[in-house]
């Protein structure tokens, strides 16, 4: 299977084209590379390795880069709360407008036979009575970001798709973890980072729930979809985590105090209506088989190794931000 990911060179997307390599798949990385494109030099000699650096916004680009292929994994948007407020028609333009005809020409397209769109939990916003949320539970999107990948996973959902296209969407948790286009601007890889650097963490809010998932589970989680069964992922929805892996911020400075007793922690309460909701997992591990291989204490410790170790020069360069 040809399969084309796009933003190839992000935190996810340079996580998952490593594995899909790893598994004999030939790869097209496409990628604008706002945040540039060293997460990807450690690959770009795999003779199944091919780059096309390319703007989703631009339908030249995506036909060229679909023609070859047969499976699309959609990473490409502009990511998270921040990113998307500050520049709401990029984020439209990107996440809603170029999403939906990128789908549609696959869709079109005689070759390409799976399309997996990477959506995400905080589409739930907020839980009702400290009940667990899941795929039937009412879509509450509560900030730009989450209502336009609302709006394309109706569109996927809703549309009329060739027979033999399967399209899937899966809901990511929260994610943290070592990638090769690191970030620090994800709630466990900056608590981590200001403990292990001796700074005041503050934690405002610390009593909200959101389910967290290690990158490399993520990646996973677009590879068990890629190599399924299509009856059993067309158009069907699933969040990616484990069940067990849904934290307060309390808790995951908890679990960094094991590791770095000293740290200077200081919460700060804010009780308006932010993200607050607890995920259940259940339906990809009953109808996939998926299950995690890293948990939030194995990602604290990695991450303070890396820091530890010294392997990035400047953590606190704007560069491993999104904004």
């Amino acid at each position: 299977m040809k399969i084309l990911v796009t933003g190839a060179a992000g935190y996810i997307g340079s996580v998952l084209v490593r594995k899909l390599l790893e598994r004999g798949y030939n790869v097209t990385g496409f990628d604008v590379l706002f945040f540039g494109g060293e997460s990807l030099v450690g690959v770009l000699n795999n003779p199944r390795f091919t780059f096309q650096k390319g703007d989703i916004r631009n339908s030249e680009d995506l036909l060229k880069a679909i023609q070859d292929n047969e499976a699309v994994v959609h990473l490409a948007a502009i990511v998270g709360d921040p990113a998307c407020s500050k520049q709401p028609v990029l984020a439209k333009e990107t996440n809603l407008e170029s999403s939906k005809q990128l789908f549609d020409l696959c869709n079109k397209s005689g070759n390409i036979k799976r399309f997996i769109f990477a959506s995400t939990c905080s589409n739930y916003g907020r839980m009702k009575n400290n009940n667990f949320v899941d795929e039937n539970s009412p879509l509450n999107p509560i900030s730009l970001y989450a209502e336009l990948k609302v709006d394309f996973e109706r569109y996927i959902i809703n549309s009329v798709t060739r027979r033999d296209f399967a399209p899937t969407v899966l809901r990511f948790s929260t994610v943290y973890g070592i990638s090769p286009r690191m970030r620090f601007d994800l709630t466990v890889n900056e608590f981590i980072r200001e403990v292990s650097f001796g700074k005041e963490l503050l934690i405002f809010g610390e009593q909200f729930w959101r389910p967290y998932c290690h990158v490399e589970d993520l990646a996973d989680s677009c590879v068990l979809v890629l190599e399924s069964k299509s009856e059993k992922i067309c158009k069907n929805v699933f969040n990616v985590g484990d069940t067990n892996e849904n934290y307060q911020k309390k808790t995951i400075a908890e679990e960094i105090l094991k590791i770095l007793p000293d740290g200077k922690i200081r919460y700060i309460q804010k009780t308006e209506d932010p993200r607050d909701y607890r995920v259940n997992f259940s339906k990809i591990k009953e109808k996939l088989n998926f299950s995690i291989k890293k948990r939030l204490p194995d990602g604290i410790r990695e991450i303070h190794k890396m820091l530890q170790d010294g392997i990035l020069s400047d953590p606190y360069s704007p560069k491993y931000r999104n904004i």
